[in-house]
């Protein structure tokens, strides 16, 4: 008999974390972009099949001669989509990561999870167990489910996250039962409940406690990038002047036609719970008041004293309807709150690691101006790889740098400050049609993709996205944060202009 899921991460090793590895490593990495998320939620992301590309950047490590790796997708990937990685990566010849590289696919663009295609094929299995070596293999994933520990034990092999057992910290209750145990700041808010019946009840009581709260937040609670938040106005309620029977049938009326995103978010109520927080923002959207959404991010690497590291603070870009949904960042967060972030980012990583949590995860906030001077509020705990991971292991691999952690600035080896604005969701109709290697030519005709030497240019994920959708993602790096958005504006328009003229 096999060894379970806790046991097997007993052999994982400190130098297989996330900046941890050496040139005198020696491991075999089976990456598996899975994205083992609601699939309700799931099907709002346009082109949500090729996301699985957003984690080739683990291709990155092959710049280190000792890591083998594997890598898993539901379909076939390019060798244009691969080599466009390989290329970056500096000091190693593109052929000699190759021949350290094996690819699999599952031959399935169904909507299901990749880890569930592979579940169901033994075959398959067996094909990368026979390439991956025992007690030197790890996987490494978006987020750890009762799928992606099925499949480590399947193939006796750890995983880099956090055991289902803890999945509750990931959660909106749970993150806000661990910011108050460690006197974090963040929103009033209400317990989680399972039916429009209670959301009503808890919300008029969050109202009655604090009649000053305008506006709340209906979380589901494991909505994930903005898909399961939705907005209600309490201001438009005038609940003021109706008695506390009235009050709760007045917020229930209203709850019953939130502009959720995902349109069965009353079968998720019952099924994940929700609940209610205030609102940490500006009265109206002309409103001057200044309002940011940064994030910090860290790693809990392997160990018999687990050690977290902090890997870099955001500033978000969120948009949809009501502002919440994620689209894309900024490296780093803003100069003002920047430690305050890290400070907290460090404690919540301890606590975290002392529950015995692994790999990566990151905290949202909302910054405003009070008083003249900066608040933080956290929002929320994703325990688990997120959209700022993958531009931050593009950076670092690509110029083989570093955060400074005095100050959360990231140094090339020459001391150089870089700086970055990624985005996964460039969308235009005019982009329809054009394939990866038209996109690569655009940008290399005009000067815009990344340049090892001068740590400057566009790195490019969603490939698969472009031609049917119309929809790219990338990492525009420079040397200043007004550098990193002259990069990205100058792409964004060359790609569009060259778009254009290939229909002449």
């Amino acid at each position: 008999m096999g060894l379970n899921f806790r046991e097997l991460q007993q052999q994982l090793q400190q130098d297989w974390a996330e900046g941890c590895t050496t040139s005198n490593s020696e491991y075999d990495l089976l990456v598996v972009p899975s994205l083992s998320l609601e699939q309700r939620e799931m099907e709002l992301v346009r082109g949500v099949h090729h996301y699985e590309e957003r984690q080739l950047f683990a291709l990155t490590r092959l710049r280190f001669p000792g890591v083998r790796m594997v890598v898993v997708t539901s379909t076939l990937l390019p060798d244009l989509v691969v080599d466009a990685v390989l290329e970056l990566l500096p000091g190693v010849p593109t052929a000699h990561a190759r021949q350290r590289l094996r690819l699999f696919d599952t031959d399935d663009a169904s909507p299901k999870p990749l880890t569930a295609k592979l579940l169901e094929r033994p075959a398959l299995l067996r094909r990368l167990r026979d390439h991956l070596r025992p007690n030197k293999s790890f996987i490494t994933c978006f987020n750890v489910t009762p799928l992606e520990q099925e499949l480590s034990e399947k193939l006796q092999i750890p995983i880099l996250g956090s055991s289902t057992d803890l999945s509750y910290l990931g959660t909106k209750a749970g993150s806000r039962d661990l910011f108050k145990r460690l006197d974090v700041p963040h929103p009033p808010g209400t317990n989680l409940v399972f039916s429009l019946t209670d959301l009503a009840e808890v919300s008029a009581d969050l109202w009655e406690s604090e009649p000053t709260i305008e506006k709340v937040v209906v979380k589901l609670n494991e909505g994930f990038s903005g898909e399961g938040n939705a907005i209600l106005d309490l201001s438009q309620l005038k609940l003021n002047d109706f008695s506390s029977s009235q009050r709760r049938r007045k917020l229930q009326q209203a709850l019953e036609q939130i502009a959720m995103p995902t349109e069965c978010w009353l079968d998720l109520l019952v099924a994940q719970g929700a609940l209610v927080e205030a609102w940490v923002g500006p009265k109206s959207l002309a409103s001057s008041k200044k309002v940011c959404s940064p994030s910090v991010q860290g790693t809990i690497r392997p160990g018999d004293s687990p050690q977290v590291a902090i890997l870099s603070t955001h500033e978000q870009v969120l948009a949809g309807p009501h502002g919440q949904t994620y689209q894309g960042c900024r490296f780093p967060a803003d100069e003002p709150y920047r430690k305050d972030l890290m400070h907290y980012g460090e404690s919540i990583g301890q606590a975290l690691a002392s529950e015995g949590a692994l790999g990566h995860y990151a905290i949202d906030f909302v910054a405003y101006v009070e008083n003249d001077k900066w608040n933080l509020q956290a929002i929320e705990i994703n325990l688990r790889q997120g959209g700022t991971t993958h531009p931050y292991m593009a950076l670092c691999h690509t110029t083989s740098g570093h955060l400074n952690p005095s100050n959360g600035l990231f140094l090339a080896p020459n001391g150089q400050e870089l700086f970055y604005e990624a985005t996964d969701n460039l969308c235009d109709p005019r982009l329809r049609g054009l394939l990866p290697f038209d996109l690569l030519d655009i940008v290399a005709r005009a000067g815009l993709h990344f340049d090892p030497a001068q740590r400057r240019g566009s790195l490019f994920h969603l490939l698969g996205c472009l031609s049917e959708f119309g929809k790219l993602g990338m990492t525009c790096i420079g040397h200043s944060p007004y550098d990193a958005r002259m990069v990205y504006e100058a792409t964004a328009e060359q790609l569009l202009k060259g778009a254009a003229g290939q229909g002449d």
